[in-house]
C-alpha cells in the first residue's frame, strides 16, 4: 500500500552549506500493517514522516500510496504529531478540533460530520467531553483528541510521529494499548515513528531500524510476538527481551549486545 523508494532529503543552508538528512530510504508498508520506525536521536525520523505525509518535498526518491505518487498533503493520509498542545486549537472545543479536517470534505453533511466526531471520541475513550476545551484536559487526554481527529478523517494510512513522548509512563502505556486496539479493530495501516525501543517492539509487527544521519534503513526486524499483547505479560516474555536487545544492538551499530547474548 505505502511504498518509499530511494528517498533522500538534503537541507540547503547558507553559504553553500547543506545537510544530508536522509540518504537512501527504501521500504514498503503492506495494507493493514503496523510498522514502527526507530533510530538514534537526530537520524531524520521526523523528516522521513513529513516526506511520507507530503508535508516536505524530498530531494530525490518517491513516496507512493496505492501506486499513486504522494507529492503533497492528500486524502487518505492522516498525521498525529508529538506536540499535541500545538496541534490542537485552544480556542476551539474538543469536538470542533476533531471536526476541523472534515469541514474540507464538502460532500459530508453536518449531521455526518458530527456523527463521525462522536464515534471517534468514543473510540478513544473520550465520549462526553466534546464541549470541553483542550486546555481543560490532561496531556494524555489531549493526545487522545489528536488521535480522534485522525480517526474521524478515516485515513487509509495513519502516520504517528513520536506521539507519546511528552506524556508520563502510565499514560504512555494506556495510549500504546489504545493504538494497538484501534489498529486491530479498524484494520488500519500505521507507520509509527518513535525513539523508544521498548515501544517499537511492543507496538509493531515489524521494526525498521535507521542508521545515524545521513540515514538509510539498517535492517528490518519482524516482531514474532502474539497478536494479543499485555503491558506486563508481553514485556516479560523472553521473545520481547530478545527482540529489544537485538534492536538496541542494531541501533548502536556495533553488535555488542547481540554478541553478549550469543
Amino acid at each position: 500500500m505505502l511504498e518509499v523508494k530511494g528517498l533522500r532529503k538534503v537541507y540547503e543552508g547558507s553559504g553553500h552549506r547543506s545537510v544530508e538528512a536522509l540518504r537512501d530510504l527504501t521500504f514498503r508498508v503492506a495494507d493493514g500493517e503496523l510498522v514502527c520506525v526507530v533510530g538514534p536521536s537526530g537520524c531524520g525520523k521526523t523528516t522521513l514522516l513529513k516526506c511520507v505525509a507530503g508535508l516536505l518535498r524530498p530531494t530525490d526518491g518517491t513516496v507512493a500510496l496505492d501506486g499513486s505518487p504522494v507529492t503533497g498533503p492528500r486524502p487518505g493520509l492522516a498525521v498525529v504529531f508529538q506536540e499535541y498542545g500545538r496541534s490542537l486549537f485552544p480556542w476551539m472545543r474538543v469536538a470542533e478540533n476533531v471536526e476541523l479536517p472534515l469541514r474540507q470534505r464538502r460532500s459530508l453533511s453536518r449531521t455526518t460530520r458530527r456523527a463521525r466526531v462522536a464515534e471517534a471520541l468514543g473510540a478513544v475513550g473520550l465520549a462526553g467531553v466534546g464541549r470541553a476545551y483542550p486546555w481543560e484536559l490532561s496531556g494524555g487526554m489531549q493526545q487522545r483528541v489528536a488521535i480522534a481527529r485522525a480517526l474521524a478523517y478515516e485515513p487509509e494510512v495513519l502516520l504517528m510521529d513520536e506521539p507519546f513522548a511528552a506524556v508520563d509512563a502510565q499514560t504512555r502505556a494506556e495510549l500504546e494499548d489504545l493504538v494497538r486496539g484501534l489498529w486491530r479493530e479498524r484494520s488500519m495501516t500505521v507507520l509509527f515513528v518513535t525513539h523508544d525501543i521498548d515501544e517499537a517492539v511492543y507496538l509493531g509487527e515489524r521494526v525498521l531500524i535507521l542508521t545515524p544521519s545521513p540515514t538509510v534503513v539498517r535492517e528490518e526486524v519482524p516482531v514474532d510476538l502474539p497478536l494479543e499483547r499485555d503491558q506486563l505479560v508481553t514485556r516479560a516474555d523472553e521473545r520481547f527481551v530478545g527482540l529489544r536487545s537485538r534492536v538496541l544492538g542494531l541501533i548502536r551499530g556495533d553488535g555488542q549486545v547481540e554478541k553478549r547474548l550469543g
